[in-house]
């Protein structure tokens, strides 16, 4: 069962995610919050899989939550709810640690599918917004920075890279590659650590921008 502590200041907008979340057989939320503070306290009150977590919140927004859960705990993933209007927010967000958007007006079954994403160790992007934080942080082809960037690593750890970056999760790359989990594991380790990003999100940016994903996993 997936954990869930969901916040968002406006009572309307909780109780409709809620009702979704609980269409899941396999997520439960075990606390509700209508603020960054409130929701920070909760996660280390019940130590969830996932902070499902609104931008815009009183006391602490939610990218001010993202970044004190980071600095207190690594156990649960970040999912932002976001809109069109916080574009300028996302790659804030991406420095505070959050593991994904979904669009709160978006496809119900979004907000199922990033949940399970995020709690499973993958990125998520839902796909109304994917195409439109890609253009906006990696641009429509290769970098040549990025290029460089990924210069240094291993044949199979660009793989792995660009898999991240289709938003596979830790299980899905290792089906894909036949290999174990444990191995997959360990490479997404390195590859975060030789390119000094905070998380697969950051990660999956860069796999963008260097135009290593596999032209068949293409939103």
């Amino acid at each position: 069962m997936i954990r869930v502590v969901l916040a968002d200041d406006e009572t309307v907008v909780r109780m409709g995610v809620r009702a979704v979340l609980a269409a899941a057989d396999d997520v439960e939320v075990v606390g509700e919050a209508g603020t960054g503070r409130e929701a920070v306290d909760l996660v280390l009150a019940h130590r969830p899989d996932v902070a499902v977590l609104d931008i815009r919140m009183p006391e602490l927004d939610g990218l001010d939550a993202a970044a004190e859960l980071r600095r207190l705990t690594t156990a649960t993933a970040v999912l932002v709810l976001t809109t069109f209007a916080d574009d300028a927010y996302i790659s804030r967000a991406l420095g505070e640690g959050a593991s994904g958007f979904v669009l709160k007006t978006g496809d119900p079954h979004d907000i199922i599918a990033g949940v399970r994403a995020v709690a499973a160790g993958a990125a998520y992007l839902s796909p109304a917004v994917a195409r439109r934080v890609v253009d906006q942080l990696a641009g429509a082809g290769p970098r040549p920075r990025a290029v460089e960037r990924v210069g240094g690593l291993t044949g199979r750890e660009r793989e792995v890279l660009g898999l991240v970056g289709a938003g596979l999760s830790n299980a899905e790359i290792a089906r894909r590659l036949h290999v174990v989990e444990g191995t997959v594991k360990v490479y997404v380790s390195t590859v975060l650590e030789r390119l000094d990003v905070r998380n697969r999100v950051q990660a999956a940016i860069v796999a963008h921008e260097a135009g290593l994903i596999p032209p068949e996993l293409r939103a």
